[in-house]
């Protein structure tokens, strides 16, 4: 074990040095001793959150917390997720000895890989945030993302889980070891189903009609099924105020906190951090005042100037509709006049750039909104966007289509637009960000 975490130690400075990755020391380490992460030593408290959205920025909150509170927390703030990521994060903060320097291990977990963590080591609170489809070449429909995740679903581990979500509820079943958080209806819930797919349509549990007191997004809200007694659950964690034009949510009818990012994400991964730093003893009245107005820094919302336009950059998860379809309905529930850049030119990973099906889940209709005056389609893909926006009833002459993106921003600087706001995913964040003055 020790020559292991030396090499780890090595390697994982090497490559900050060098600027490489932080999953390559952990490969090597698992070639050496693929069983190093059973024989560390970790600390009392072990967090762990996966899910489709939300893990990145719900993991930074908890760090933030627990830190405030004086907590040495070893987090993989780097967002490497996967087991090699994992792996480098345990090792380089070890001592030789095989013991973590840490008073807590919060983990990021990968979907598709907890099942292979956590066989080494249980989480001793394990947040899931809500399964959607996403990244359809690698993870395909929700459910086969729901059956990758249950193997490291034990009772060792308290759950903490959206209540919200009827897939992911289905984890709680017939457990006592599980915390629920969720939502009460609010103004901006509605009865029908509004995207262009619905995940919810049908129960998870019996496969027949699912039907809603209410949603809140997609499948998202207050669920039942009347053939086998699914339902939500009652929630110990719950949004009872959401005023998302003002920026503030109330917590259990007694705890506000207000909004920095006013969006229905950020609501709910507000709502997980605060379940979990409870849960771990932490005042409440303290988790309020340090999540109230927090900003996160990991660049999933950037502030910036293009000319003398005032820009929001919004970072969606690739191949993930709902991510893009909330950064959408952001946009226009600020109700400001604005011009809306999408750009679609690398696809993350290593999978084919042809794959585009994606977009067609997208509800871009929301975008025949009076307040966008103008749609900018960038990058390599700009030509399959035109295709799909000739499907909604969104005007031709609304759209400015280039595949040269430093081009079109130049184009975009010269119309002198107020406000501007920029979608894409992490692949394509530097080569708009780049060409831009960003505010800090």
């Amino acid at each position: 074990m020790f020559f292991t975490i030396l090499i780890c130690k090595i390697l994982r400075f090497v490559g900050k040095l060098i600027g490489r990755g932080s999953s390559m020391p952990g490969q090597i380490a698992l070639k050496f001793s693929p069983k190093i992460l059973s024989k560390v030593k970790l600390p009392e408290l072990v967090i762990a959150v996966t899910g489709s959205n939300g893990k990145t920025s719900t993991v930074e909150m908890i760090a933030s917390v627990l830190q405030k509170e004086g907590k040495k927390v070893i987090w993989n703030r780097e967002g490497s997720n996967q087991i090699e990521g994992v792996t480098t994060l345990i090792l380089s903060n070890c001592t030789l000895g095989g013991k973590l320097k840490g008073d807590v291990l919060l983990l990021e977990s990968d979907e598709r890989y907890s099942k292979f963590t956590f066989s080494f080591f249980k989480p001793t609170h394990y947040v899931i945030t809500n399964l959607y489809r996403d990244q359809l070449t690698r993870n395909g429909h929700p459910e086969w993302v729901f059956d990758a995740i249950a193997p490291s679903v034990t009772d060792k581990s308290t759950l903490i889980l959206n209540a919200d979500d009827p897939l992911v509820s289905l984890y709680g079943k017939d457990r006592e070891n599980v915390v629920w958080f969720g939502m009460d209806k609010q103004e901006f819930s509605f009865a029908e189903n509004r995207s262009v797919y619905d995940d919810g349509a049908f129960c998870p549990n019996c496969k027949k009609p699912m039907k809603y007191n209410f949603r809140h997004y997609n499948h998202i809200g207050d669920y039942f099924c009347e053939s086998c007694g699914h339902k939500k659950h009652k929630t110990d964690f719950t949004i009872t105020e959401a005023n998302l034009a003002e920026g503030f949510v109330t917590i259990n009818g007694k705890r506000r906190i207000s909004l920095a990012f006013k969006s229905i994400y950020n609501v709910y991964n507000i709502l997980a951090c605060f379940a979990v730093c409870s849960l771990v003893g932490i005042d409440e009245e303290k988790i309020a005042a340090d999540v109230s107005d927090y900003v996160l820094k990991n660049g999933r919302v950037v502030q910036y100037k293009l000319g003398n336009s005032n820009g929001t950059f919004l970072v969606s998860k690739h191949e993930n509709s709902v991510s893009y379809d909330q950064s959408i309905r952001y946009i226009i529930g600020r109700d400001k006049p604005c011009g809306v850049i999408i750009i679609v030119d690398a696809v993350s990973r290593r999978y084919s750039t042809g794959e585009i099906s994606w977009l067609w889940d997208i509800d871009f209709e929301l975008l025949k909104a009076t307040c966008v005056e103008k749609i900018y389609l960038l990058g390599a893909h700009c030509e399959d966007l035109r295709t799909r926006f000739s499907f909604t009833e969104i005007p031709a002459e609304k759209l400015y289509v280039n595949a040269d993106i430093e081009a079109a921003i130049d184009d975009i600087k010269a119309e002198n637009r107020e406000m501007l706001y920029t979608v894409t995913c992490f692949s394509d964040k530097a080569k708009f960000l780049s060409k831009v003055e960003v505010q800090q």
